[in-house]
């Protein structure tokens, strides 16, 4: 399945690693699903806006770890082939990141 969202550049990832980020994502996707619920079920504001808080920082800290594999491959193997621009991609992630 190609993924409309993603460029035409394509990562891969160790096994291990994918699995984990899957995981993770799948953690955050039953968060989602909880937080769906108790907007169905008149939960407490206040209960809802801490469970947000919870998917929140679930989604940056994978985020974070996307970012560090990225770092720590892409952007070193692009900038040791020259290709330099990968550094002003990874701003203007970073940027898109911290809005």
């Amino acid at each position: 399945m190609d993924c409309q969202n993603c460029s035409v550049r394509k990562t891969v990832r160790d096994e291990e690693q994918k699995k984990k980020l899957i995981n993770r994502l799948s953690r955050i996707e039953g968060q989602i699903r909880g937080l769906k619920t108790m907007m169905e079920n008149d939960c407490y504001c206040n209960d809802i806006l801490i469970q947000s808080s919870a998917v929140s920082q679930a989604l940056y800290s994978f985020e974070k770890e996307v970012l560090r594999s990225h770092m720590h491959t892409c952007v070193v193997k692009d900038i040791r082939e020259g290709h330099d621009e990968v550094v002003d991609e990874l701003l203007e992630t970073i940027h898109k990141l911290m809005r």
